[in-house]
């Protein structure tokens, strides 16, 4: 029993740990502190801290032979830095987008949109659906229609040029 425990692996080698370590004691404080400065939130940056050292431990076997394992530190946690702002710059626009949204005006338009269309022939209403709103090529449009592509061209050229007399738009 005593040989399956000595056997079973246990992380890191002594050796790299203890350097790991060490470069973790004489690192520590400095990210910290930049991160500090950086994110000006000291929770966010004990998380950027720790998650950059648990990166760079994953790796140390490679890391530890760089030329500059600091700057490799350093680099991994800005890049979580980085990737932390554009998920919430993300997050924020989504809200804004959808904040910001006339779901009046959306419905509206629907609607007159579904009217023009309901005046439509049902092929050029086909012919439009399927190439302007889908962005189906005139030849996958017409197989799916059954019809050659240059009838789903004019016929979705029909339809364009009547959506415009009905929604009251000139000639484009």
């Amino acid at each position: 029993m005593d040989n399956v425990l000595e056997d079973a692996p246990s992380g890191p080698s002594t050796d790299e740990s203890e350097s790991f370590e060490g470069f973790f004691e004489a690192e520590r404080d400095g990210l910290f502190g930049a991160m500090c400065l950086i994110t000006g939130n000291r929770s966010e940056a004990e998380d950027l801290t720790q998650e950059a050292f648990v990166a760079v431990w994953e790796r140390w076997g490679r890391i530890r032979s760089l030329d500059d394992p600091t700057g490799y530190l350093y680099r991994t946690a800005m890049n979580g830095f980085r990737k932390r702002t554009r998920r919430a710059a993300l997050a924020i626009r989504k809200a804004v987008r959808l904040a910001s949204r006339d779901e009046f005006a959306a419905a509206e338009s629907r609607h007159v949109v579904r009217r023009a269309l309901a005046g439509l022939s049902p092929r050029q209403r086909a012919a439009l659906v399927l190439t302007e709103l889908l962005g189906f090529t005139s030849e996958e449009a017409g197989h799916t229609l059954g019809i050659r592509p240059v009838t789903v061209r004019v016929l979705a050229s029909q339809g364009r040029a009547a959506l415009r007399s009905v929604m009251g738009r000139p000639n484009e």
